[in-house]
């Protein structure tokens, strides 16, 4: 057996008859540090990519994905239908990134 699961955006996956199971997650919070800041602030006035937010946002991302494909895998889910991404300010200098989508089961 295989862990591995179909993600989409979707409503559906075509080709499968859905049952939903509920709702799965993942999140994390991360903070920028004063590095990463002063770098920041030098590419602000020069313009361009702030390479170093980017990878930040990235690895965010990603953990926030595999926690809700986590989440599938344990109440043993076939997929997540209407994936999302969610981000809000948790306070100064952080910020969360939250992974969103219902669970199914293929039938």
């Amino acid at each position: 057996m295989t862990n591995e699961i179909i993600v989409t955006t979707g409503n559906d996956i075509p080709g499968k008859k859905l049952k939903v199971i509920g709702i799965v997650k993942g999140n994390t919070v991360r903070s920028r540090n004063i590095g990463r800041d002063i770098a920041a602030a030098f590419k602000g006035i020069i313009g361009g990519e702030i390479r170093t937010f980017t990878e930040l946002i990235s690895q965010s991302r990603d953990e926030a994905y595999n926690r809700m494909v986590n989440e599938a895998i344990k109440i043993k889910a076939d997929g997540i239908i209407a994936m999302r991404f969610g981000t809000s300010s948790i306070m100064a200098n952080s910020s969360e990134i939250l992974a969103y989508g219902t669970a199914v089961k293929f039938i």
